[in-house]
This record gives C-alpha cells, sequence and structure tokens, in this order.
C-alpha cells in the first residue's frame, strides 16, 4: 500500500520507516525542514511538509496519495521540564491539535481509507479514588479527569486528537497510544545522546517520595512492529502500545542505571522535590498508573520482542 508517514524523522520514525518498507509498502516521509537522508536511506520518498501550515498540508498528501497516513508529527525537544510541561510541549500540542485537523481534512479530500495517529499513555490515565493503583488502565477507561495545573494544556491536545481520529465515520481512525519510547533514535539509547541517559549518567534523575508512580514503556522496534500491523489489521478505536509489565520508578530508575553503568539514582523526599518538577513530575513519579497491552496483542497479532522493560533495559539497548 501507498503510506504517507507524516514525522518520519521522528524518534519512532528511526525503527518505523525502514519496518514499513520491509513489509513491502511504499511508503512517503515527512519532513519539517533539515536533511532528508536519513528518510531516503531507509527507503522511503522524502516530502517536505509542515504540519501547521493546511497548504502545506494537502500538498503532500496530493502527492503522495496514500492509501493510508500515520500521523507521528511531534516536536518533542530536550531539557522539558515537568515544572513547565505544558510549555515546553506547545507546539507538539498544537500539532496533535491544528496538525490532527490538517492532516484528517487532506485525508478526507483524497479518500484515504485509513488513519493512524500517535498518542501517548502514562500520565494520562486515571488515579482511582478507590481500589489497587497498580492495576494496568485499559482502553476502555477515559483521560486522567483531574490532571496535574502543568499538564492540562497536553492533556486537552492529546484529548482533541482522539476524539477527532477515533469518531471519524468516512475513514477508519485508530490511534496508537504508546508508552515511553527507548532504543535507537529516542531519549534511552545507550551510546547515543538521549536525554534520559543524560540525566542518569549525571545522577539528576532521583526516585521522588516512595516511587511507586508506575510507567509503561515499549522498545522503538516493537512500537514499530505495532504499528506496521496496525497499517492493515484491526478496528477502529484506541490501541495501547506499551509491554507487558508497567514499571515503578523506584525499580526502573536504578535498573537503567545498572544497564548504562551508571551510579544509582538519588532519592528525594516529595517536599524537596515539588518545587523543583511541580505536581505533573510528583504524580508521575509517585502516583501515575501503567496501562494494558492485551487489545493491542489480540486484534494487531503484536508480538514483542521485548516483552519487558527488564530485557529491554538488558539486551535492547
Amino acid at each position: 500500500m501507498r503510506v504517507l508517514l507524516a514525522g518520519a524523522s521522528g524518534a519512532l520514525g528511526h525503527s518505523l520507516t525502514p519496518a514499513l518498507v520491509a513489509a513491502g509498502h511504499h511508503v512517503f516521509g515527512t519532513t519539517r525542514s533539515g536533511s532528508t537522508a536519513a528518510i531516503t536511506a531507509a527507503g522511503a520518498a522524502p516530502l517536505q511538509m509542515d504540519g501547521l501550515d493546511r497548504d502545506s498540508v494537502r500538498s503532500a498528501v496530493e502527492e503522495a496519495k496514500p492509501d493510508v497516513i500515520i500521523h507521528q508529527l511531534t516536536s518533542l525537544r530536550a531539557g522539558i521540564n515537568p515544572k513547565h510541561f505544558d510549555r515546553d510541549l506547545a507546539m507538539t500540542n498544537r500539532l496533535r491539535t491544528e496538525g490532527t485537523d490538517h492532516l484528517l481534512e487532506a485525508a478526507r479530500a483524497v479518500g484515504v481509507a485509513r488513519f493512524l495517529a500517535q498518542s501517548f499513555t502514562g500520565w494520562t490515565n486515571p488515579r482511582p479514588e478507590s481500589g489497587d493503583p497498580s492495576v494496568a488502565a485499559d482502553e476502555s477507561e477515559r483521560l486522567d479527569p483531574h490532571p496535574a495545573r502543568e499538564s492540562r494544556e497536553s492533556l486537552a491536545a492529546i484529548r482533541h486528537l482522539e476524539e477527532a481520529v477515533t469518531t471519524a465515520t468516512d475513514l477508519e481512525g485508530l490511534v496508537l497510544r504508546y508508552g515511553g519510547f527507548y532504543g535507537p533514535g529516542t531519549g534511552i539509547a545507550h551510546g547515543e545522546d538521549g536525554e534520559m541517559v543524560a540525566l542518569v549518567r549525571a545522577r539528576k534523575l532521583p526516585v521522588v517520595g516512595s516511587g511507586a508512580g508506575r510507567m509503561s514503556f515499549v522498545h522503538a522496534v516493537d512500537a514499530a512492529d505495532a504499528t506496521v500491523a496496525a497499517v492493515e489489521r484491526g478496528a477502529p478505536g484506541l490501541y495501547n502500545i506499551v509491554d507487558d509489565e508497567p514499571a515503578r520508578a523506584s525499580e526502573w530508575i536504578p535498573a537503567l542505571a545498572a544497564a548504562l553503568g551508571a551510579e544509582p539514582p538519588r532519592h528525594v523526599p516529595v517536599w524537596l522535590a515539588r518545587p523543583l518538577i511541580g505536581e505533573h513530575g510528583v504524580t508521575w513519579m509517585t502516583a501515575s498508573r501503567g496501562s494494558s497491552n492485551a487489545k493491542a496483542k489480540r486484534e494487531l497479532g503484536w508480538v514483542l520482542r521485548y516483552p519487558t522493560w527488564r530485557v529491554g533495559f538488558a539486551e535492547g539497548l
């Protein structure tokens, strides 16, 4: 099939572009600026496209004439401060709102049959007022109705994207809620200048409070495999693309340090961390829930190469 990968130069594009090509698809990969050499080297046809420019999006979609669009547009930069989360994600939030609307409009104009969009799962999950917070959230649960003040705009942008895609009636809309990426091209990659790696090596990523907050990870190659599967399989709707085991901060941060050969992380009390990382950062570290991948494995026929972060940190970095 003809596939337009919007955001081919992003973190997942490093693994997803060659995976789509290897699956036999005719891939067009977009980038907003800079070199297109990596896209070409991966076997895709490069296109210049600005996701926030309606005419630019329309032009790229008309040129590619895709059967499927994969919306992977983000603008994630190093140095995101949880205390200023919405400020630091402002451009990505626009790509999740305006960019999504532009791509959907262009998709309808040229008769695209299937539309996949990148979302996120983790801090977006609701935190139950009662019951066991260790129970992984599935796709039937709504997004967190009470997000921290620092992340309200970002959650609203995710909600816009998910509703716009999954309520479409004139095309098949699938939202892939990825967990935290690690592996080649991401912020957690051994031997690469990833932000998370730098923080761990410098002991600037401490365990806050109890460290009971859970994060669901997914290796980049597994995320790419799930996305390739979703090009051809799966009913419209939401899919959590995560590994089998949500990880407590008190476990995964020391494990990552060990995998990188770094010193163990520091432990910081909540009262000391809150002024530095805000309520969003504290909640992420102490109270966030992980996510279930049962639906994606069942309906996409997805088999993980790295079933848990424990295996992935040891063997997949």
